[in-house]
């Protein structure tokens, strides 16, 4: 009689793996397909059955989509937006999360609460209403009126209180005993110790503000002013076919500034989203 001596556990663990193959390929096959296509010419790209190799890697394509639209206005345009944007949010969920956690202030569990209520809302249903705002305000075609309305980030305020809560209140007990004040106990004591937090929202809130498509396309109607995913449209032929070839080689351009902040930020990712999740 044979006897399997492989720990039982480890069959379970092949499954596993091979399913997180299986979704790594999901979300890594659309990216390699777009930097694939973006050195290919119409002819390869309508060609069956499918060609996966570029028959070369000449830039033709990425010359094409940076001499048609000014992609340098646009990058400046994406990088003032995501670093204001993603800023902003990052200080405002701090500093809101800080009063939520370490400020005695009536109903703050209250507070708590609309700030999850606020995270089941979605961002389209108050489009309208920011919209005749920001008209109202004169802000149409401005920085401030693409950055301005969506400064409130429920989720980092949200992840950032659940991390607050497991920090030792001896530490910011014994500043306040030394005389700080709750800026320079934040500053100094609270923002040290909560660096994967940070990335991770960090993280978020660039590639949301980075991809941000729809409200910038509702308040800019000028070139000038365009982000890179709005200047995308611009590569689009409506007259005939579209030359996706040119098309994915832009959307490459826009695509790796954000895979660049990832990959420079992933290690601490991870331990961010995790920070807290078992804290009520």
């Amino acid at each position: 009689m044979i006897v399997d001596a492989r720990p039982r556990a480890a069959r379970p663990a092949v499954g596993g793996y091979l399913t997180m193959a299986l979704a790594v390929a999901v979300m890594v096959l659309p990216l390699v397909w777009m930097a694939l296509a973006s050195f290919k010419d119409m002819d390869e790209l309508y060609r069956l059955p499918i060609q996966w190799l570029p028959e070369s890697l000449a830039p033709t394509n990425y010359v094409t989509a940076t001499q048609t639209v000014p992609f340098g206005m646009f990058f400046v345009n994406s990088a003032v937006t995501t670093v204001l944007g993603a800023g902003l949010k990052m200080l405002l969920g701090l500093m809101t999360a800080y009063a939520l956690v370490f400020v005695d202030i009536p109903f703050r569990r209250f507070f708590f609460y609309v700030v999850v209520c606020a995270l089941l809302v979605p961002q389209q249903i108050v489009l309208i209403p920011n919209y005749a705002l920001v008209a109202e305000l004169g802000w149409l075609n401005t920085y401030q009126g693409m950055i301005v309305p969506g400064l409130a980030s429920a989720f980092g305020t949200f992840l950032f209180r659940q991390h607050f809560l497991t920090l030792p209140r001896s530490i910011l007990e014994a500043a306040e005993l030394d005389g700080a004040g709750h800026l320079q106990r934040l500053w100094r004591f609270v923002v040290p110790l909560s660096g994967p937090t940070i990335a991770a929202v960090g993280l978020v809130s660039i590639v949301t503000e980075w991809n941000d498509y729809l409200w910038p396309l509702l308040v800019i109607d000028r070139p000038e002013m365009m982000t890179l995913p709005v200047g995308l449209t611009l590569l689009m032929n409506f007259d005939g076919v579209p030359d996706w070839g040119v098309i994915m080689a832009g959307t490459v351009l826009v695509t790796v500034p954000v895979l660049a902040v990832f990959f420079l930020l992933q290690r601490r990712i991870v331990a961010g989203l995790v920070t807290g999740a078992v804290t009520g």
